[in-house]
């Protein structure tokens, strides 16, 4: 299965919610898509209906690939603590999350290309896998030829608040993980209690 690349205000108006960023086409058709419009009369979702469309949504945003994700569940449900949480904050300490959350790139989709493209740095060495799991301490900065890349300013010089639980030094273009983020920290509106329902049918 290949990661997905169609259209990204179909997925958006199929959740409802812009999980790719802004999107005007959401806003004009607050609705999902099908030829019969917004007047289809549409059945009561089951159970596990409403379970499986959250965790859809949860690896859209994230941009994450089937496997990926369950091997991520398991991981989450073999650590202590609240399995949801836990599976959230390993979608957080991504890369390519982390380069988005920094500000690096304005979209998931952008740092995963910046990140592939082997213009990121770990803790001074290139690395070029998003799916690259950080650890609290790791320094993750834009290697020093590709500093002046106009994607990179341009998202830089935007209005972009970076996320309390990492820190970015802006003369240096690189930023620090301080911490794991806590629940409260990520702004995703992800039901993760349905995607941990869903996994333990």
């Amino acid at each position: 299965m290949a990661r997905y690349k169609g259209p990204k205000s179909k997925i958006a108006r199929k959740f409802r919610e812009p999980i790719f960023g802004p999107d005007k086409a959401l806003e004009k058709k607050n609705y999902p898509p099908g030829v019969h419009g917004p007047n289809k009369r549409r059945m009561k979702r089951s159970e596990y209906a409403i379970q499986l469309a959250e965790k859809q949504k949860a690896k859209y945003t994230y941009g994450i690939l089937e496997r990926q994700f369950s091997n991520m569940f398991k991981k989450a449900s073999s650590k202590s603590g609240i399995t949801g949480e836990i599976l959230l904050q390993l979608c957080e300490m991504r890369l390519d999350n982390v380069v988005f959350r920094l500000g690096i790139s304005p979209s998931r989709r952008g740092a995963r290309q910046l990140v592939t493209h082997r213009h990121i740095t770990v803790n001074g060495k290139i690395v070029n896998i998003p799916s690259y799991s950080l650890r609290v301490g790791d320094v993750v900065g834009v290697r020093e030829k590709s500093k002046s890349l106009q994607v990179v300013t341009a998202s830089l010089n935007s209005d972009h608040n970076v996320t309390e639980w990492l820190l970015w030094d802006s003369s240096a273009m690189s930023g620090e993980v301080k911490a794991e983020p806590s629940r409260e920290q990520i702004t995703e509106n992800i039901k993760e209690q349905l995607i941990v329902e869903l996994y333990s049918k």
